[in-house]
């Protein structure tokens, strides 16, 4: 029987192999005219992002193959292009993880009917993309020129079928894969499931080795001592990579459930055995994705020790002709041997103008003070605040005047144990809140229940937020050591104001600067 024929309706167009012919091609580009046309026409949207990455049209899904190739920052994402909306390979590149600039789409569908989600392997002369191609299996596909731009697909078909010759079952799944190399030989994961407790089955990731990218070998399962994740997760959207200095290094696999959300596992990579043994677990989502939430991870290396990592975010209104978005990058970085420390990547602080400064101010107990010089809705705001014997310490952003709507960022301290990494010791952990549950008095918002992240803060340590604002989506990183980011949909046009408030006993804010933030597509 024959195969369907899945090649898309999208323009497709070949380019040359220099940079300077493939800018010459970029200008006249009719697909990437259209994109630009269809940006403008968006760019009213009160709520649609100014600085975070929006694709240019129709809607998008996971993040993918985020990597860095000559000098510049590669991320496909799963596009739905208008004319045929199936998942196509959507592209941008950045010199700085921040401005972006899209190209067109960059893996079209045949003879899988959508390209899901998969990772990218840089090499010294290509770089390398598996994914999955749904209704045959993984795929691999190289390109090695300048903006890459082409890209061609190894074998033409699945590289590891979905269905075995002989019909026979398998003993892996084939779904979401990302690869890396080891020697002479390429690694793949595939993500998936086992049999579990009961009726439920439990995340999996399956290990395939190849030494030409055609053909592949199914080893076993790659985690072991897995006592974190939950029944009923899976690992769809895999990225393995080292974390930390050679020495003290470990590796982490970052992945998405969508049960329970982003997170990751961390642990050693027994290179002999080819396992991975866990030793620490976290999440990047604390509550559920949907809606309004942070959704897969896609993630690389950045050369200096650490993973940068961005994230797509689900939609919580209803918004025409588009709808998710990209999370600021962040950069994950080691700290001792099981806790990882979280950051801004990137060059953000390039979009910053208008800057507003407030000196150290006593917050009075149980009082909402207005910063009435601070306002916006595509802000960065950095605060240091000595919390003092407050119970609670509360900022208020995209407020009305009224009060009709805000986000609320509340901090608890101390607030719950953990054991401590490795030692019988314990520490006891504060709580970071971020709440929409008063974001939007529009009728079609489904506000999220509130993320709730723990964080490790040291007895005399400071509170020190770093929170972005930027027209429907809030992210907030607390002393370099947690983020939590939501999105939210504010109805009225004065929602923009900015407070603070100490509960239970005084506190004081050491200091305040504001920006506001500039258009990336402008």
């Amino acid at each position: 029987m024959n195969n369907p024929d899945y090649t898309s309706l999208v323009p497709h167009y070949t380019f040359a192999d220099t940079l300077e012919e493939q800018e010459t091609q970029l200008a006249t580009n009719p697909l990437l005219n259209r994109m630009l046309v269809a940006r403008d026409a968006m760019a009213g949207d009160p709520h649609r992002p100014i600085y975070h990455y929006v694709n240019p049209e129709h809607t998008l899904n996971d993040p993918n193959g985020l990597c860095f190739w000559q000098g510049r920052w590669h991320m496909f994402y799963q596009a739905y292009p208008p004319e045929d909306p199936r998942q196509h390979w959507g592209h941008t590149v950045s010199d700085d993880l921040i401005h972006w600039r899209d190209l067109p789409y960059a893996i079209y569908p045949n003879p899988e009917r959508c390209c899901f989600s998969g990772a990218t392997l840089v090499e010294k002369n290509r770089v390398i993309a598996m994914y999955h191609g749904t209704e045959v299996g993984n795929m691999v596909a190289v390109s090695n020129d300048p903006l890459l731009l082409n890209w061609e697909k190894v074998t033409g078909q699945a590289v590891i079928p979905i269905k075995s010759d002989d019909g026979l079952p398998l003993p892996y799944r084939v779904f979401d894969p990302c690869i890396w190399r080891k020697g002479d030989a390429y690694y793949a994961l595939s993500a998936g499931q086992l049999p579990g407790p009961g009726d439920r089955r439990i995340r999996a990731d399956f290990l395939f080795r190849s030494t030409d990218l055609a053909h592949w070998e199914y080893l076993h399962p790659f985690v072991e001592d897995d006592m974190f994740t939950l029944v009923g997760d899976d690992g769809a959207c895999p990225y393995f990579w080292p974390i930390g200095d050679r020495d003290g290094g470990r590796h982490m696999l970052l992945f998405f459930s969508h049960t329970s959300g982003g997170q990751y596992l961390l642990g050693d990579y027994d290179e002999d055995r080819d396992k991975f043994v866990v030793t620490a677990h976290d999440y990047f989502n604390f509550g559920p994705a949907w809606p309004s939430g942070v959704h897969a991870p896609s993630a690389t290396p950045d050369g200096k020790g650490n993973i940068v990592v961005i994230f797509n975010m689900n939609a919580g209104k209803p918004t025409p002709g588009w709808n998710q978005i990209m999370t600021l990058p962040r950069k994950l970085t080691l700290v001792g041997k099981n806790d990882i420390c979280v950051e801004p990547a990137g060059d953000v602080t390039s979009l910053r103008r208008d800057h507003t400064y407030i000196g150290q101010m006593t917050l009075l107990a149980n009082e909402e003070i207005v910063l009435e010089s601070v306002t916006g809705n595509a802000l960065e705001i950095e605060a240091e605040i000595e919390p003092s014997a407050a119970s609670v310490i509360e900022m208020n952003v995209l407020r009305s005047p009224g009060n009709e709507e805000y986000t609320r960022i509340t901090f608890f301290r101390d607030r719950g144990y953990r054991q401590n990494r490795g030692l019988p010791t314990t520490r006891q952990l504060s709580q970071i809140v971020l709440d929409a549950t008063h974001g939007s008095t529009l009728p079609h918002v489904r506000p999220r229940p509130p993320e709730s992240a723990p964080v490790f803060i040291e007895p005399n340590e400071p509170l020190k937020l770093r929170v972005f604002v930027d027209k429907s989506v809030v992210e907030v990183f607390i002393n370099g050591k947690q983020c939590v980011a939501l999105r939210v949909y504010p109805g009225l046009a004065d929602s923009t104001g900015v407070s603070l408030r100490s509960m239970g006993q005084e506190s004081v804010l050491t200091s305040l600067d504001a920006w506001q933030m500039e258009n990336i597509y402008t």
